[in-house]
């Protein structure tokens, strides 16, 4: 593997755990949102969806007919998908009698956002370590490089 190849690798993983924790960070900080900005109901929990890379180019090398043969090589990276809204459908809403709240139905319900707070923190961590994971992953190719190059001296 080249030496750059393998930084591209951890660089997509860092920006694709950035983008996961700062969709974690949003669900967390609407976490009581009753109303959202166009009244469509509470706020909606999002999820970040990931994919593997694949190659830019269509060259018929040999990671291209080992890729039609064996399936997708690892190796690539990571990219975001899509950020996904999860619908009351997948997670239904939490609610709560409080007649007195001015989004409250007719029974006195208010449905409060489908965001589980337990559940985004341990996603938060889970997102945290593979951030640091991949940062080490960096750092560990710098130092091998560094040495490479102290080995021509």
């Amino acid at each position: 593997m080249r030496f750059l190849s393998s930084i591209d690798i951890s660089a997509s993983g860092l920006t694709a755990q950035r983008l996961r924790l700062d969709t974690i960070a949003n669900n967390l900080s609407n976490a009581e949102t009753t109303r959202v900005a166009n009244g469509t109901g509470p706020y909606r929990r999002q999820v970040v969806v990931f994919e593997a890379r694949t190659p830019q180019n269509s060259q018929r090398g040999f990671r291209k007919i080992l890729e039609e043969k064996a399936g997708p090589a690892p190796g690539l990276g990571v990219r975001v998908k899509e950020i996904r809204q999860i619908g009351e459908n997948e997670a239904p809403f939490r609610r709560v009698y409080d007649p007195s709240h001015p989004d409250a139905d007719e029974q006195g319900y208010v449905s409060y956002p489908n965001v589980n707070v337990v559940e985004e923190m341990v996603n938060m961590i889970s997102a945290t370590r593979s951030y640091e994971a991949n940062a080490k992953a960096i750092e560990a190719a710098r130092s091998m490089a560094m040495r490479a190059l102290d080995i021509g001296r």
